[in-house]
């Protein structure tokens, strides 16, 4: 009996210990800027001013991009950055950039056959784009060279709040469930949205926001386990590798997650 006893003590603090993940604070740094799209591992700085995206290297070398003409900037992916892609949702299209911020080709949902009306949009595997089609009420795999859609996903029956993409997975988070879809077009896995609102993934982890806290998913688990921060305003997270970046609207905070 007691040999038991001692099994479920030692598997109660294993299991406790998993119940948060510790993140330690290693800069905070001013910033003032309208949004925040990207940091990747070279730590190349992609954000929104003023309805301008830039392109700032580690050596403070800056580049821009500008289109008035198409109105605000909805949202902007540089995860593959040879492939930069800018939704102007009130024009129905995207602009994709290469690493230069150069324009290679512009997909307008209004001319395409049959018509999108799309409200959101992440980066895809080779020339395609993930959208979400709101007539249908479903996330769709879109080729833009060949202008054809490679896959539809069944319809989902509640509002959507966010998609995020990488080259092998696409995230669908809607007020009832979090979907993943391989770049096949599989469902792979459906989890019970308990009130996340915002979602960000870097190598098929997520960590995602519910009111003030943030949460992380290990891509080999659905465990989502909370994140253990000081309090303050998150008005935008990022997750490279296992870098979370916190932005306050006043400073850039960056934390190293120990998530093993």
């Amino acid at each position: 009996m007691r040999y038991f006893i001692y099994i479920f003590f030692f598997l109660s603090i294993s299991t406790n210990s998993q119940e948060i993940i510790d993140a330690t604070l290693t800069s905070s740094t001013d910033l003032e800027i309208d949004q925040i799209v990207s940091i990747d591992n070279f730590e190349t700085f992609y954000y929104l001013q003023n309805n301008i995206l830039y392109k700032e290297s580690k050596d403070g070398t800056s580049i821009n991009y500008s289109n008035y003409q198409l109105g605000e900037i909805s949202t902007a992916n540089a995860f593959n950055p040879l492939k930069i892609n800018l939704f102007y949702q009130d024009f129905n299209l995207v602009v994709i950039l290469d690493n230069r911020l150069a324009e290679i080709f512009k997909v307008d949902f209004n001319t395409v056959q049959p018509y999108k009306n799309v409200n959101f949009v992440s980066t895809g595997f080779d020339n395609t784009l993930w959208v979400f089609n709101v007539d249908f009420q479903q996330l769709e795999l879109y080729d833009y060279k060949t202008n054809k859609t490679r896959f539809s996903a069944v319809p989902v029956q509640s509002l959507v709040l966010d998609l995020e993409s990488d080259y092998n997975y696409c995230w669908l988070l809607t007020e009832n469930y979090l979907y993943q879809y391989n770049y096949f077009g599989s469902m792979i896995s459906k989890i019970e949205n308990t009130g996340f609102t915002e979602l960000s993934k870097s190598n098929g982890h997520l960590i995602l926001k519910k009111e003030d806290t943030l949460y992380f998913k290990h891509k080999k688990k659905e465990d989502i386990t909370p994140i253990n921060l000081p309090k303050l305003l998150i008005n935008q997270f990022l997750l490279t590798n296992e870098t979370l970046y916190i932005y306050d609207l006043e400073k850039l905070h960056k934390y190293q997650l120990k998530t093993n």
